[in-house]
């Protein structure tokens, strides 16, 4: 973060990448979420610099009059919604430098810090998920896809993600960013199709098989997503010798984002699980 006394002595484009840089910093202290050595440690109180900071973009005389109103409404309220004017001034200087962040730009907090971590004597806390509940991601080549994947999977209570051979590394850059803290989580291994265990259901989310309203899921197995271009191979297919599960679609394209997809099926598997 920088003074700012010394954002008003920038000009244009630079002022406007470092004040949506210190914007972003401000929103992962508010979050709790700051890398060491990034968290706020200014003299005054957190809420006056960002009104300072916020007084500085304000002069900026690109900023629309909406985008002022918005933010002169946002600086008036009482209290101060600190994590709100920080995204809304972040976004805005982003519109502003033409640059439009990709998921794994955004500043998101765990919606249950609470479920796993460590607590202040030391003591892990266990991540909470189904057993025997697993995904195999087969030639994923997205880092994004294979992030929301592990995000997916993290989030509905899978216990593993496993992932082929040729599945793009989940400890790519943008995966672990796209992944919010979920790939280094979950539990994942990287095996071929002859090395599932061959005691474990096994199926594939396809097209042609049972319609997922209709399918009956195993309380513990493992389920095949495909590849972005090509779907589910043909040798995955033959190793899914539980069948073949289908999400029915009504639009022309009749297609899903393959983390899309998962999402569905992960919700009514764990449903079913439930039930």
């Amino acid at each position: 973060m920088i003074e700012p006394g010394k954002l008003f002595q920038l000009e244009g484009g630079q002022k406007r990448r470092k004040l949506a840089l210190t914007f972003g910093a401000l929103e992962r202290d508010i979050l709790g979420i700051a890398e060491k050595g990034t968290e706020y440690n200014f003299g005054l109180p957190r809420a006056e610099y960002i009104k300072q900071v916020t007084a500085v973009l304000l002069r900026d005389p690109k900023l629309s009059e909406d985008a002022s109103a918005r933010l002169r409404t946002l600086l008036a309220a009482e209290p101060l919604d600190e994590l709100r004017i920080c995204n809304y001034a972040r976004n805005t200087l982003l519109e502003l430098l033409g640059t439009f962040p990709a998921e794994w730009d955004l500043v998101i907090a765990p919606h249950n810090p609470a479920a796993a971590g460590t607590e202040q004597d030391g003591t892990v806390r266990a991540r909470d998920f189904f057993p025997g509940v697993a995904v195999y991601a087969e030639d994923i080549r997205s880092p994004f896809n294979i992030g929301s994947i592990f995000r997916t999977a993290e989030a509905m209570g899978a216990e593993k993600v496993l992932i082929s051979p040729h599945c793009i590394d989940p400890t790519q850059p943008r995966a672990i960013r796209s992944g919010m803290g979920c790939i280094e989580t979950m539990g994942w291994e990287r095996l071929s199709l002859d090395q599932l265990p061959a005691d474990t259901p096994v199926f594939a989310l396809e097209t042609g098989g049972t319609s997922i309203e209709e399918f009956k899921f195993p309380e513990r197995g493992i389920c095949i997503i495909g590849s972005e271009e090509l779907g589910v191979s043909p040798e995955a297919l033959s190793r899914a010798t539980y069948g073949t599960v289908t999400i029915p679609m009504k639009g022309l394209k009749a297609s899903l984002n393959v983390g899309v997809a998962f999402g569905i099926l992960m919700q009514k598997w764990v449903e079913s699980i439930k039930a």
